[in-house]
């Protein structure tokens, strides 16, 4: 299976519904949970970071995907697992917005991916 597409799954099917959930919720969800979105938050700095590294040496025209990760994403799951209930109401809309931009950009690589056509272009 394409790695691409498995990724747009587990984009789909994990992190937007935990984007989502954490947006809504808010000060509602679990103490445990913050403490996971911090060390997903630690694991994508980590990742991304090297990864970006290798892609601007590579001159891959990919290095944004791992750039948004790093100035977006980690910064923001690593902001609210720190400060935990306190998070200023900000920082959940702005999860929110990511896991609705994602779930956007995911689906549509997967349509792009299957390539699906109406009947009437084939």
């Amino acid at each position: 299976m394409d790695p691409h597409f498995t990724l747009s799954l587990i984009h789909l099917f994990f992190v937007v519904p935990l984007f989502l959930f954490i947006g809504i919720m808010r000060s509602s969800v679990p103490d445990w949970l913050y403490t996971a979105i911090f060390i997903i938050g630690a694991v994508i700095l980590l990742y991304h970071g090297y990864k970006f590294v290798i892609r601007l040496q590579a001159r891959s025209n990919y290095a944004w995907v791992n750039a948004i990760h790093l100035a977006l994403i980690a910064p923001l799951l690593l902001y609210i697992g720190y400060h935990k209930k306190e998070t200023p109401r900000s920082a959940y809309e702005l999860l929110l917005l990511l896991g609705f931009a994602a779930g956007g950009y995911h689906m549509y690589s997967l349509v792009k991916m299957i390539q699906v056509y109406p009947e009437s272009e084939k």
